[in-house]
């Protein structure tokens, strides 16, 4: 490096020569020889400059080399913190072991792909005597969780970036209950692997795993018992079985495909069309922009035709790890309608419950049901609840919110039916505490069938579900923003809007009634003005209540350079005025963007199609 560079150039330099002490992967350790070679700080600030961070949603990166990327050494170092903290937690951990499951991304020049972390990660267990079920092929994520819970195991990791971008790959992590990790586990994790960064003697040695009496292939056995579990969801096998309805699957060059063929044949239904083009796994999704079914009509291109050729009238869409559905259908104008997270939320609810109501003749069961969903998905299912006299729950947004409270709740003996969030994720099998595209794509079919033999639509079934227990009408969308400053100073903005510590009393024409700050912990509506809700400083989240009964929320992503807002407006049973309630709401929408979000003076990137 230049003589008189800074204490930060000399010390991006020691941490590149430290990771070239321990890096083994030619490819990686190549590119870090020629940074500093080359003596470009600005570079090593990039690959050096900071650890990725793990969270609850563990680690999720671009692949590449250096502390902030995903790479052999850092799965290695992460895997080795993991893999101590649990041995804290676990008595037994040597006993039961842990689950590792991995899709089909793959980095070339990195040297990087999911299965290879997956055995890195495995060698490091075994390693230290601990039990591995490692899948043998790639699986959609929540056979992962499934494994933890029908296995008994400590934990549980999946290798997979979901629905990220090519480059991208991550670490999800699930505890021993099945659920994805929550706080402080996240901390004490990340603590561990500060504490365990020099590789282990064996760490890079993963051939050694192969002839391991520790190494177990959980493939065969999972496969065999998922579909035999998700079939308590099956209502309607006769129907199933006779149905005209065709229906296109795309796994978007995921690992979906299998899987759902699988489901179909599991509730006795013709197996979907499969669309050609995206149906083989392919880690540089070369038919999409983003590999991800919630940026609607762009991704469902392919599908559109292979459904108008074979007359297919609705197409289930799954992201690359099959944990999520986006489903599209044919409207009798011909168009095709991409249903939101939200109105999918709304008829599996209404499906699931009239499902159970069916099958539960005693009206003392109602006290026990439960469904759950996020505080900023839509409020369909307390309207729902609220009618028909079961219970419904708010939790914070994510399934690992939900799976632990789905958990607590069947541990006390309740009956947990549902839980969904607006991002398209589905958890309609109770053997699964986490969102899951393959049941809720086979379950979403047979609901579809059976509307059939009653020709309706699901369109139309959806308005039916509105008119019953009121319209709600939601829009959501995002802006891109790559720094940090800009948006903790939008946030910071916003709780200074009239003054020091003053909210927005009104956005535009439309009066504020209530405020709750997730990251602060405020909530007007309490009498002690705290929020019931847990609190995270670490990331940002203002719900705005409105006097038109209107509510906005506006957050940062856990794992995405945006800044999402979700809106609704709830109208009761009877106001069927919906061109209206979609005129207010767009209005509101509006307004919000231009008074608290200011995408012109922020410099914010809206969200393309």
């Amino acid at each position: 490096m230049a003589a008189g560079s800074s204490g930060g150039d000399a010390a991006l330099r020691r941490a590149a020569e430290q990771w070239l002490l321990w890096d083994k992967n030619p490819k990686t350790s190549a590119i870090v020889k020629q940074l500093v070679a080359e003596g470009n700080a600005g570079e090593l600030q990039k690959y050096f400059g900071s650890r990725m961070e793990f969270g609850t949603a563990g680690l999720r990166a671009a692949m590449g080399a250096g502390i902030s990327h995903m790479n052999d050494l850092t799965i290695i170092q992460t895997t080795q913190g993991f893999c101590r903290y649990l041995e804290k937690n676990f008595s037994d951990l040597k006993k039961r072991g842990v689950v590792i499951g991995f899709d089909a991304r793959a980095h070339l020049s990195s040297g990087g792909s999911s299965k290879r972390f997956a055995r890195l990660a495995a060698n490091t267990f075994i390693s230290q005597g601990v039990p591995v079920y490692l899948f043998s092929d790639i699986t959609p994520t929540p056979f992962v969780p499934y494994t933890v819970t029908h296995l008994k195991l400590c934990a549980g990791i999946m290798v997979t970036a979901s629905h990220n971008p090519k480059q991208d790959n991550g670490y999800k992590v699930y505890w021993e209950n099945g659920a994805q990790i929550i706080s402080p586990h996240d901390k004490g994790i990340s603590q561990a692997i500060e504490e365990n960064q020099e590789p282990w003697p064996q760490a890079w040695d993963d051939k050694l795993i192969d002839s391991s009496l520790l190494l177990h292939d959980p493939y065969a056995t999972v496969n065999k018992e998922y579909f035999k579990d998700i079939q308590k969801q099956c209502f309607h096998r006769n129907i199933n079985k006779e149905t005209n309805l065709k229906f296109v699957h795309t796994s978007v060059h995921g690992v979906g495909h299998k899987f759902v063929q699988l489901a179909f044949k599991a509730f006795d239904l013709s197996p979907p069309f499969a669309v050609p083009e995206q149906k083989d796994p392919d880690p540089e999704f070369p038919t999409v922009k983003y590999p991800n079914p919630e940026e609607g009509k762009g991704v469902l291109t392919l599908s559109f035709a292979l459904a108008e050729k074979d007359g297919a009238k609705i197409i289930l869409a799954n992201d690359p790890d099959a944990d999520r559905l986006a489903v599209a259908e044919k409207q009798e104008s011909g168009e095709w309608k991409v249903f939101s997270g939200n109105e999918l939320g709304a008829l599996l609810g209404w499906w699931i419950f009239t499902c159970w109501k069916n099958n539960n003749r005693d009206s003392c069961a109602i006290k026990d049901v439960y469904m759950l969903s996020s505080t900023v998905s839509s409020k369909i299912l307390r309207a729902i609840a609220l009618k028909e006299g079961f219970h419904f729950e708010e939790t914070l947004t994510g399934f690992k919110w939900m799976g632990n409270r789905a958990k607590q709740l069947m541990d006390q003996g309740k009956a947990v039916l549902f839980a969904f969030e607006e991002a398209i994720g589905y958890m309609c099998c109770p053997a699964v505490l986490d969102k899951d595209g393959v049941s809720a794509a086979v379950i979403t079919a047979e609901m579809a069938s059976y509307l059939a033999t009653r020709n309706l639509s699901l369109s139309q079934q959806l308005k039916a579900v509105y008119d019953e227990y009121g319209f709600h009408i939601t829009k959501a969308s995002y802006f891109i923003c790559h720094d940090p400053k800009v948006i903790q100073q939008l946030f910071d903005n916003l709780r200074n809007f009239d003054g020091k510590n003053t909210y927005p009393k009104s956005c535009g024409r439309f009066k504020v009634s209530g405020i709750r700050d997730l990251t602060t912990g405020y909530d007007s509506s309490q009498p002690d003005r705290k929020a019931i809700l847990p609190t995270s400083k670490s990331s940002q989240m203002i719900t705005f209540t409105f006097a038109n009964g209107g509510v906005a929320t506006m957050r940062t992503s856990g794992t995405e350079p945006k800044i999402k807002y979700y809106s609704e407006l709830c109208a009761p049973p009877g106001n069927s005025d919906v061109e209206q309630l979609k005129k207010e709401l767009d209005e509101l929408v509006n307004a919000l963007e231009k008074h608290f979000f200011q995408p012109e003076k922020n410099n914010l990137q809206r969200k393309t199609e």
